[in-house]
C-alpha cells in the first residue's frame, strides 16, 4: 500500500550560516582597516616623522615636551632657507639628532659681534631669540654644510662652538608644534628670511 500523504517540507536552518557569514565578514572588515591605517601610518611616518623636543637650546621658540611634525622630504623636493627649524644628525654622534635653526647656507659668511648676528654682511632681525649672543665669532661656510644656531643663543651648543653640519646629516624641516594642544603653531619665521636676503 502507497502512503498517499504529502510528503513533509525539509526546513533547513539557514540562520546559523547567515550569522556566521555576517559575523566573519564583519571581522574581516575590521580587520582590512587595521591593516590599512597600519600601512598608511608606516607611509606617512616614513616622510612626517614626529620627534619630541628635550632640551631648551630652541628656548623660547620650542619649549622641551614638545611634539613636532617634520617633513622629510623637504629638501629634497625644495631648497633650504634661512630660518628654517632643521632635525639633524650632530656630526660628532650621529646616533644623536639635534633640532636648531638654520642660519647659514654654503658659501655664506656668518659673523657674531655685538650681540647680532650678520649673514653676508646684514645682520639679522630675530624677534624669537631669548637673547643676543654673549659670543663673538666669523665663520665661512664650506660647499655641502649648514650653519645652525639655537634661538637660545647663550645656552645652545650648535655651529658657533662646535662646527658646521653636513648636509647629508639633516633629517628634515619642522613644520608644525601639534602637542600639547594649546601650544600648536607652524614654525616659520618670515623675518629671519627676510632680512637675509
Amino acid at each position: 500500500m502507497v502512503d498517499q500523504r504529502p510528503e513533509q517540507p525539509v526546513i533547513l536552518n539557514s540562520e546559523e550560516p547567515k550569522k556566521r557569514s555576517k559575523t566573519a565578514s564583519f571581522f574581516l572588515e575590521i580587520f582590512q582597516t587595521l591593516v590599512l591605517a597600519l600601512v598608511f601610518y608606516f607611509l606617512i611616518d616614513s616622510f612626517f616623522p614626529r620627534v619630541r623636543v628635550e632640551n631648551i637650546s630652541m628656548k623660547p621658540t620650542l619649549q622641551p615636551g614638545e611634539l613636532l611634525l617634520i617633513n622629510k622630504l623637504a629638501y629634497r623636493l625644495g631648497q633650504p632657507h634661512y630660518g628654517d627649524i632643521i632635525v639633524f644628525h650632530y656630526p660628532a654622534n650621529p646616533k644623536e639628532d639635534y633640532i636648531k635653526r638654520l642660519i647659514g647656507l654654503p658659501g655664506d659668511e656668518i659673523k657674531v659681534e655685538g650681540g647680532r648676528v650678520f649673514i653676508n654682511g646684514q645682520a639679522l632681525v630675530e624677534p624669537y631669540i631669548a637673547a643676543p649672543p654673549a659670543y663673538d665669532g666669523s665663520w665661512t661656510i664650506p660647499e655641502g654644510y649648514f650653519f645652525v644656531l639655537g634661538d637660545n643663543r647663550n645656552q645652545s651648543s650648535d655651529s658657533h662652538s662646535w662646527g658646521y653640519v653636513p648636509v647629508g646629516n639633516v633629517v628634515g624641516k619642522a613644520l608644525i608644534v601639534y602637542w600639547p594642544l594649546d601650544q600648536i603653531k607652524t614654525l616659520y619665521h618670515p623675518l629671519a628670511v627676510n632680512a637675509a636676503n
